[in-house]
């Protein structure tokens, strides 16, 4: 299963077949529980929580519940521990032609910023963290699979319809390995074209 989650269970001295172990338990608990919240407020949808293979089902069920959902608002969001389930959420999130922002308090990470991506206008309040990695299946990374693997396919369409190029996913590879997070600089979500409209400054 491919993820992109910042890691929280793993201490520098262990080693990488113990590490490897330790994740995998993490990433089978976190699949196993409900461990996002999405919460009306509104017209804005709450995200708060690490994204998972139930998120999908989540959210559609948060906007039959909610059908005057025009943007989601990310608060805290770790990552993904389930891409694939994450990209198809990010290609919904585009579908239903929703919004996304995050506050001056909200920090995401990996696949929580995948998520952003998704909205047609894409907002942010200064101060907020916007983190970014490489992702993993077991030890192997995604900076270690060749351009050409079709691995990297799914990705690359889905950062293409989102910002109109792929520069953005293959920034990602490069910037952290998936046991770090490689907070962006502002000049990096200009460069890449996270957002839609200026930073809200306080």
């Amino acid at each position: 299963m491919i993820r992109r989650f910042v890691a929280v269970c793993g201490a520098a001295a262990f080693g990488a077949a113990v590490l490897a172990g330790c994740v995998q338990l993490e990433v089978a608990y976190l699949n196993a529980t409900d461990t996002i919240a999405f919460e009306a407020d509104g017209s804005d949808l709450l995200v708060n929580g690490t994204l998972n293979s139930r998120s999908l089902a989540a959210f559609e069920q948060a906007m039959i519940d909610n059908p005057d959902v025009t943007r989601l608002v990310l608060l805290e969001v770790p990552g993904s521990v389930d891409d694939e389930v994450n990209l198809q959420l990010g290609h919904r999130v585009r579908d239903l032609r929703l919004d996304t922002h995050v506050t001056a308090d909200s920090e995401i990470h990996s696949g929580g910023t995948d998520l952003f991506l998704a909205g047609v206008e894409r907002s942010m309040e200064e101060g907020a963290v916007l983190g970014v990695h490489s992702w993993a299946v077991g030890n192997l990374q995604g900076r270690d699979v060749p351009k050409s693997d079709p691995e990297h396919a799914a990705y690359v369409r889905y950062t293409k319809r989102m910002l109109g190029s792929d520069a953005f996913y293959w920034f990602t590879l490069e910037a952290a390995p998936v046991q770090e997070t490689h907070v962006m600089s502002a000049a990096e979500i200009a460069k890449y074209g996270l957002l839609t409209k200026p930073v809200v400054r306080n």
